[in-house]
């Protein structure tokens, strides 16, 4: 029989827009009990969009805990409650690519770090895309005012992840299981 674990105290010890954090004392295997560090988090999707050609839509953006610019994929919080998280994807692409897709397939889904964060992640693939009007088009702020959108021969991609190009690891999930699901 699997032993239970159990929350017996928690204390907050930050919230924020993005993240919460609280530490958790658990009831262990042995007995005893042990404090956890939690980061709760909202969660995330990721859109692997390929077009025709085989070409998989990458951004590179800024990210201020690397102190760079990096290449991902189109992603975003499921910050807005109750929304379904295909939406939530769909909204993402339109507002880091400009781009509408017709064909949506869940390829994955990850736990980003479950040793101390709740972050899951949901990964699509985005087919038949088109691009969003320019009338319609999302204003890009901060980060995102000056990404750099580009389209890359998926083999291509993939080849980056293992030059260690591309190290986001939600995109690196994504490109290998997209290649794998070809």
């Amino acid at each position: 029989m699997a032993f239970e674990h159990e929350v017996v105290g928690s204390t907050e010890r930050y919230r924020g827009p993005i993240f919460d954090v609280v530490t958790d004392e658990v009831t262990m295997s042995d007995g005893d009990t042990a404090k956890r560090d939690v980061v709760r988090n909202k969660g995330a999707v990721v859109v692997v969009a390929l077009d025709e050609r085989d070409r998989v839509v990458l951004i590179k953006q800024y990210r201020h805990a690397l102190r760079a610019r990096i290449w991902e994929l189109p992603a975003g919080l499921r910050d807005v409650d109750g929304e379904d998280p295909a939406l939530t994807a769909a909204r993402e692409l339109a507002e880091e690519a400009d781009l509408a897709a017709a064909r949506w397939d869940r390829l994955i889904e990850l736990h980003t770090s479950p040793g101390f964060s709740t972050e899951h992640v949901l990964i699509y693939r985005a087919r038949e895309l088109t691009p969003v009007p320019p009338g319609e088009r999302h204003s890009r702020t901060a980060e995102e005012a000056d990404l750099e959108v580009v389209r890359v021969d998926l083999d291509e991609a993939v080849a980056m992840v293992f030059r260690g190009e591309i190290t986001n690891a939600a995109a690196v999930a994504g490109l290998l299981a997209a290649a794998r699901a070809r």
